[in-house]
């Protein structure tokens, strides 16, 4: 294996998250060949209860040299092959906060314990075959995850739903692979091979690989999610929009323009998609040094933004500084709000009259009296479907890496039917299958190499 992942010994680590007086229990876990000795070395348990796979028990952790007490805890033993690493693994279930926590890991160390590597606990239950790459991956997803959409997707891959589907195409190629060799081995003994069988079996491998690739977009919306920024020049309403659209008073709000001088974040999930809303300060010409640098972090923020929500009065209209920021943010994928339609006197006109007709993408707000919400969500999702980018009902996303190597393996089926095409002998046909079956293989990790391991876990947490 890579240097970073020197597997072997017995390892330890932080399995939950160390916040300083929060948190009710923190869990050291041991995997590895000594890791019940060192649970019984450090653990005492009171009367008669007995160290059993599988089994919680009740009792104290005891510096071993001076007997002084640790932590009252619990105990969790988990013996190969029926643990996450298939090795023999033990679970400290501690008082949570940061003390009690690093000072069993601390003892767990000086029994002749190592600290894990990122996802080393993974890497080693993928070593061990009890779950596959894929399976791996969908392990960090889910942890990561920001929506119950995101989780609900890496719940279906760590469930085996991407790698049965990736399985079953690779043992077509197989089949298809097999049948080739034995014409070549054994022509004169079998019948003349069905070139077009071959083609139509080849075409519906494709066809499912195309789809899984198509699913790529979707997974990264999930994971990553989408960044959303309200721009819009000073006291158009863009802190109360933040404010009613999370539900918070995250942004102050006055009736002075350039009350806000920097960007303000906000977490939100629309239609099952993560949402990092960005208020930014309102951008216009100003001698004020510190709202000056506001402005130059909200056009900043505009020009990395997934999404831009351009913010209108709609008691002023579109405004030559309404046009001026317009230039600066029509590339990006747009929604014209047109915010406080309540302080209109005639609101029933207000759809015709400040239309704009080159934003096509348009709703109207009152986001001092929370109206508009439901509009401005819905019109979110809308372009996020006009990017044929699905926002919620999926099953099955594929990674970054997942997706190039069945582009790699779809490239390689392409290339088998031009070379039927071209009547070439059967051995050519058999090299680019091999690339597509090769290719299929680095999503599980059938086929995959020491550096691909290396990026993949190296981006878990320690304790996973």
């Amino acid at each position: 294996m890579a240097e970073t992942f020197a597997t072997t010994g017995t390892i330890a680590a932080i399995a939950t998250a160390v916040v300083p007086q929060q948190g009710s229990v923190g869990i050291v876990r041991v995997s590895g060949e000594e890791a019940v000795e060192i649970a019984e070395y450090i653990f005492h348990a009171p009367g008669k209860q007995v160290i059993e796979s599988h089994r919680i028990l009740y009792g104290y952790i005891r510096h071993p040299q001076t007997q002084k007490l640790v932590d009252e805890a619990l105990l969790l033993v988990m013996k190969a092959p029926r643990s996450y690493t298939r090795e023999d693994v033990v679970e400290f279930h501690c008082h949570g906060g940061i003390m009690a926590v690093q000072q069993v890991l601390k003892l767990c160390l000086e029994q002749g314990a190592r600290l894990a590597q990122p996802g080393e606990f993974t890497l080693r239950a993928f070593l061990n075959g009890r779950i596959d790459l894929s399976q791996a991956e969908s392990i960090s997803d889910l942890v990561g995850a920001k929506s119950p959409q995101a989780a609900q997707a890496a719940l279906a891959g760590l469930q085996g739903k991407l790698a049965d589907s990736i399985r079953h195409l690779r043992a077509k190629c197989l089949d298809i692979v097999a049948e080739i060799e034995a014409r070549i081995d054994f022509e004169e003994d079998l019948p003349p091979l069905d070139d077009k069988a071959i083609v139509s079996e080849l075409n519906k491998i494709t066809a499912q690989i195309t789809d899984l690739i198509a699913t790529a977009d979707k997974g990264e919306l999930l994971r990553t999610g989408l960044k959303v920024a309200i721009v819009g020049r000073p006291n158009v309403g863009k802190s109360s929009l933040l404010n009613a659209w999370s539900r918070s008073d995250r942004a102050i709000v006055t009736d002075l323009p350039g009350t806000t001088r920097d960007v303000v974040e906000s977490q939100l999930v629309v239609g099952g998609i993560p949402v990092q809303v960005l208020d930014t300060a309102g951008i216009r010409d100003t001698e004020d040094t510190v709202e000056k640098i506001g402005v130059e972090r909200s056009r900043s923020a505009a020009q990395a933004a997934d999404l831009v929500l351009f913010t209108i009065d709609a008691t002023t209209g579109w405004t030559k500084e309404d046009e001026l920021i317009y230039e600066q943010v029509k590339h990006r994928p747009l929604i014209l709000a047109i915010n406080k339609i309540d302080l209109l006197e005639n609101s029933q006109n207000k759809s015709s009259q400040y239309q704009i007709e080159h934003i096509k993408s348009q709703i109207f707000t009152a986001a001092a009296k929370n109206q508009g919400i439901a509009e401005l969500e819905a019109a979110i999702l809308e372009q996020v479907q006009m990017g044929n980018i699905a926002a919620s009902d999926m099953d099955l996303a594929v990674n970054q890496r997942q997706a190039a190597a069945l582009i790699k393996a779809k490239t390689s089926l392409e290339q088998v039917q031009i070379t039927i095409e071209q009547e070439l002998p059967f051995d050519f046909w058999t090299i680019d299958l091999r690339g597509a079956i090769n290719a299929l293989g680095e999503i599980t990790g059938e086929e995959v190499t020491e550096s691909v391991l290396d990026r993949i876990f190296s981006k878990f947490c320690i304790g996973k």
